[in-house]
Formats: C-alpha cells, structure tokens, sequence
C-alpha cells in the first residue's frame, strides 16, 4: 500500500500518511466487493480503530469462505488475526496464522506464506517471543528473496530480524 513511509524499528508497526488513509478509507467504505473489505480492514487498522477494523475482518473472512478462492480466504484470515494481535490476543493470532502458514506452504503459495510469516513474527515480537519472531521473519526473508522481491522489502525484512535479536539479547 503506498501510504506507509516506514516502520518504527521498535514497534515494527507501519508509520502512515494518516491523511492519505482517512481520504482512502472514506473512498473505501461505501464499497463491499472482497478486496474493497480487505482493504477496508487495514485502513481502520493503521488509523487505530481496532473494533471496526475486526468487525470488517470477520465480516470479510465470512465472504471469503462464501463466495472466495481459498487464497482470499487465507489473506482474509491473516488481516484478521494481525487485527487481534493489535488486540493482544496473541495465542488465538498465533495459532490462526500458524494454520494460515501450513496451508498456504501445503498449497506452494509462497507469497501468502511469507505475509503470514512476517505477521506471526510480528505478533510473537508483540507477546515477548523473540527467537519465535526472528525464526519468522528468517523464513520470511528466505521466501522473499526466493520470490525475487527487490532490495527495499528485503532490507525492511532484515530490519524486523535485527529488532527481534536486539530485543533477544535483553531479555
């Protein structure tokens, strides 16, 4: 999405135009296809408003298992599991997102596997499991240089490894 400028190297969350969000998000809402509700999900989730965000989230994931492919359901089902990491349910976003990777490596998926790693690690970095979050994003790093994906996201990648081994170390 080209409205993040960046991420906090602590946090590892996504630093937004908020401006570009909230004019998007009021493009957005009105609308209801699936990738309008996806997209819809992420815009209420950078701008903080975390119940709205869930409840587009299972709406989208309940459209997806109707009238989706099982990748829109997989990428339904990681947006609403990063949405309860932000929430602190980090066991029921783990486990949600460790299904969505063992089904998307089954299926060959590699991108929808290498999303799901980087939002597993993020939400181990959250609860405190460091060497969980860095084997994440290792593998993350591993498919995306496999996907041939160009320097920024790889160094971005190597960024959330080198946070998770900081705080490692400090812990």
């Amino acid at each position: 999405m080209g409205f993040i400028q960046g991420y906090d190297s602590d946090t590892l969350q996504e630093i937004v135009d908020r401006a570009g969000v909230q004019e998007r998000l009021e493009e957005v809402r009105p609308q209801r296809s699936f990738p309008a509700q996806i997209e819809l999900v992420w815009l209420l989730k950078v701008l903080g408003d975390v119940d709205e965000s869930k409840r587009v989230a299972e709406h989208a994931v309940r459209l997806a298992r109707m009238s989706g492919t099982r990748k829109d359901l997989l990428h339904a089902r990681i947006l609403h599991a990063s949405v309860n990491q932000q929430l602190g349910a980090f066991s029921r976003a783990e486990g949600e997102l460790s299904s969505c990777i063992e089904e998307a490596e089954g299926q060959g998926w590699q991108r929808i596997s290498a999303l799901a790693h980087s939002h597993r690690g993020k939400t181990r970095y959250d609860a405190g499991d460091y060497s969980g979050a860095r084997s994440d994003f290792k593998r993350e790093l591993f498919l995306r240089q496999e996907l041939g994906a160009d320097d920024e996201q790889l160094e971005q990648v190597m960024t959330y490894i080198e946070a998770a081994e900081r705080r490692r170390s400090r812990f």
